[in-house]
């Protein structure tokens, strides 16, 4: 028999004392097994790449008078109310809405959802309320309605000689708050329109109206942001384009099809919905332009635009009206 040449026949004796030891305590329990080793931890999960939230850099301020500040890192409307009022030290349901490159009320100049990338934000924050009575004389009011995305449904239109151009206390860029002491806040434009055009001939209702604070008319109109280059993915065609749904992207301005088409969306919106919004026309130019029947847009429409349950009438209008662009009949 062999054995280690650095051990001696008493150490070996000795080990084999020992090792049956072992085996008469491990026979009899005493000694506990050896625990599995312990896996080393999973890696997290990959976060979503950077490219989905661009590092743009904006400026701001509030229209009524401010000093600018910078705001970067918002993908819809909401999340940009939220960052201007960090940087102000407001509450975002003080915005009612925003404008581009104009402190004043300017209805042309309202932000959608896009914004160019050298465009200078300015907010617009809640002012006086005021209470109105009005009683329909006619079944259109004469009002157009839009929201902010965020809630709040304003005036932008206002048809002269209607009943509400009547009111000279009701603006266009109020917020309409209340109708009959209901709140309205958080409902969209359509819904509200909807609402307003329910109200009974002859019979008068309350609105409560939020204007915007005012101060600096006299001012001239700013048109381009200070000069940085810092975050700027810049030529002046691009724009981000804010979406409620997903994530914000950069993406070149319309050519003359989609802006001559979505001009004529947003107009027939106002005609049968009595609203108007341009991220709305825009996207339903995108989901009609490549479609080839009015059944395809139909259903485009539907999977995108579904809670909206537009009328076939104004459905065919649409297709017709983005055909007519298309071969440049209109």
């Amino acid at each position: 028999m062999q054995h280690r040449e650095d051990m001696s026949p008493q150490d070996s004796k000795a080990a084999g004392a020992e090792a049956t030891e072992e085996q008469k305590a491990q026979k009899q329990g005493c000694m506990e097994p050896t625990a599995p080793p312990i896996p080393p931890p999973s890696p997290p999960p990959p976060g979503p790449p950077e490219y989905l939230r661009p590092r743009l850099i904006f400026h701001t301020q509030l229209a009524h008078g401010s000093p600018t500040g910078r705001i970067h890192g918002f993908t819809n409307v909401k999340e940009l109310y939220t960052k201007i009022a960090e940087v102000f030290d407001i509450s975002p349901s003080e915005i009612l809405f925003c404008t581009l490159n104009s402190h004043k009320v300017d209805m042309q100049k309202l932000l959608g959802g896009q914004i160019g990338l050298e465009d200078f934000i300015f907010a617009h924050v809640r002012g006086e309320t005021k209470e109105v009575e009005v009683t329909k004389t006619e079944d259109a009011l004469g009002l157009t309605i839009t929201d902010n995305g965020a809630g709040y449904a304003f005036i932008k239109r206002i048809k002269e000689g209607s009943t509400i151009d009547q009111l000279k206390t009701v603006c266009v860029g109020d917020h309409i708050e209340a109708i009959n002491e209901q709140s309205i806040v958080g409902c969209r434009h359509y819904e509200v329109a909807k609402m307003l055009k329910e109200q009974p001939r002859g019979i008068p209702f309350t609105l409560r109206l939020v204007g915007p604070k005012r101060a600096f008319d006299m001012i001239g109109m700013r048109t381009r942001a200070p000069k940085s280059n810092e975050g700027k993915m810049v030529n002046g065609k691009e724009t981000l384009r804010l979406r409620s749904k997903g994530a914000a992207t950069v993406q070149e301005v319309q050519n003359e099809f989609e802006e001559r088409a979505t001009r004529k969306v947003d107009d027939l919106l106002e005609s049968y919905m009595g609203i108007r919004d341009l991220e709305l026309a825009t996207t339903i130019v995108e989901a009609g332009k490549d479609k080839k029947n009015p059944d395809d847009f139909a259903e485009a429409l539907d999977s995108v635009l579904g809670d909206f349950a537009f009328p076939d009438v104004f459905l065919f209008d649409v297709w017709g009206a983005i055909g007519d662009v298309k071969n440049g009949r209109i």
